[in-house]
């Protein structure tokens, strides 16, 4: 490991418990910053309500630490809508925002677009698959942005079980992080192989800097992001902080590989590597009658600018002041 990665380690890695949220409250009253928490979903019906419920009761009720609670649905067709609603939180359809522009497909998507409806100096990203969910994922993560001037861009590190019928395996998760992410990081940004979860979904960050960022809009965006913050701001304005543990819903072998494919040319891209990419595709095997039977997926990157970029953008929120800086 890099002497300045050890430095950093020691000098930007929290716990949540080092900022009381009495301390994280008076930070934001002092410096007048507003807070926005943006969970994207896609057919979350089980999890979303109790995520929003929490953040609603610990973080908006019992201490005004939240001022806005956006869900963004990207097209459920279960009750994540209704649930989220219901336990407090402002629902927003992912196709109503900026509807001039055709909707891409993916996470990264979403989160590009929320940044046209939200309005907080600090806006906070959670995925809404958690279970057994605490407000401590977002005040952790939020608090070194209130408090620390020096920080823009804040990352939730964690334990990461993989869970199953027949129990749990400790530091089973993250499968995709360890054997494509961090590699990755390692021998081309090794200033990042300090991160504990580099894709981990639960990060926050100042909204002055979110907006000069390209949004990967699929599964690449957290590599995406953490990379370009990184180029833009350097490692310093980067921090994490250790929220626990995370417990979320596991996906297959298969789709785990379609999200390892666009994370690896998400890299390539930011590498400018000089190999032909024309048309990647990744070619998958099923069983069926017939035997082994390909399948084929189009590894596709497709970005949106810079949100700062965007004419609709610009008009919302003029120039100026970001009181958070």
């Amino acid at each position: 490991m890099l002497d300045q990665v050890e430095d950093w380690l020691r000098r930007r890695s929290w716990s949540a418990a080092d900022r009381p949220l009495p301390e994280l409250l008076d930070a934001k009253r002092r410096s007048g910053a507003t807070v926005s928490v943006v969970l994207p979903a896609l057919d979350e019906e089980e999890t979303v309500g109790e995520i929003v419920a929490a953040i609603r009761r610990d973080l908006m009720e019992a201490l005004p630490l939240v001022d806005e609670l956006l869900v963004v649905d990207s097209g459920s067709v279960d009750r994540t809508a209704a649930e989220a609603t219901a336990a407090g939180a402002r629902v927003v359809h992912r196709d109503e925002i900026l509807p001039r522009l055709p909707v891409e497909p993916g996470k990264g998507e979403v989160l590009w677009r929320s940044l046209l409806v939200t309005t907080g100096d600090i806006v906070c990203f959670v995925d809404s698959d958690l279970r057994a969910f605490d407000s401590t994922f977002v005040s952790g993560i939020v608090g070194p942005l209130l408090t620390d001037p020096g920080v823009s861009f804040v990352k939730a590190m964690y334990d990461r079980p993989f869970d199953t019928e027949a129990g749990s395996i400790p530091a089973g998760g993250g499968r995709v992080t360890e054997l494509v992410a961090r590699p990755l990081l390692n021998l081309h940004w090794p200033l990042l192989a300090g991160f504990v979860q580099p894709l981990g979904g639960e990060y926050a960050a100042r909204r002055s800097l979110l907006e000069r960022l390209p949004f990967p809009t699929g599964y690449g965006v957290e590599l995406g992001l953490l990379v370009d913050a990184l180029g833009l701001v350097g490692l310093d304005a980067l921090a994490q902080v250790d929220v626990g543990v995370r417990h979320h819903r596991h996906q297959d072998a298969p789709a785990l590989g379609r999200m390892a494919a666009t994370i690896y040319r998400t890299a390539l891209d930011r590498l400018k590597t000089p190999d032909e990419l024309v048309t990647p595709e990744l070619v998958q095997f099923h069983r069926t009658a017939a035997g082994f039977t390909p399948s084929t997926t189009e590894v596709a990157l497709v970005e949106r600018p810079p949100v700062a970029t965007v004419p609709e953008y610009r008009r919302r929120r003029p120039q100026g002041a970001h009181p958070a800086e």
